[in-house]
């Protein structure tokens, strides 16, 4: 766990580096970029960035190049922004959990509807062989020659 200092910094760091991509970065490689989480270490030495690009494998190969290029301007910035003695070094990692979502989202979907196939059959089926498939006891009928006597 993070003190609260390390995850303010980390927060400051997040929006430094998002408003630089959105206003000042001027990359036409740089594809439409969203900084989802940054992560600092405890000694607040390294800072992973995570981003999501919107588009395809090759804009995300783009902008990951991008983002390696304006590395030291973004650190340069942040350092100025952050006033710290020792700025952390920035590494850009992408975040893949969006498209692990959608994955996942998509299965459920197939999943309720195979749900769905199998309830709609099962809706007017009978049970095949008897309706009450379980062995009952055997009823013992009194005998005749107990009463005989």
């Amino acid at each position: 766990m993070a003190s609260p200092r390390v995850r303010k910094i980390a927060d400051r760091i997040q929006v430094i580096v998002a408003e630089m991509l959105e206003r000042r970065i001027k990359d036409p490689r740089l594809g439409f970029v969203t900084v989802t989480e940054v992560r600092l270490t405890g000694d607040a030495q390294n800072a992973t960035i995570y981003y999501t690009v919107l588009g395809e494998d090759a804009d995300q190969q783009a902008t990951a190049t991008a983002l390696e290029s304006a590395k030291g301007v973004l650190r340069s910035e942040v350092g100025k922004q952050l006033g710290m003695r020792h700025v952390p070094t920035l590494a850009f990692e992408f975040d893949g959990v969006p498209e692990n979502a959608r994955h996942l989202d998509e299965l459920l979907a197939r999943v309720r509807e195979a749900d769905a196939a199998v309830a709609a059959a099962r809706a007017g089926a009978q049970p095949a062989g008897e309706a009450d498939p379980y062995k009952k006891p055997r009823e013992v009928e009194p005998d005749n020659e107990a009463e005989d006597e």
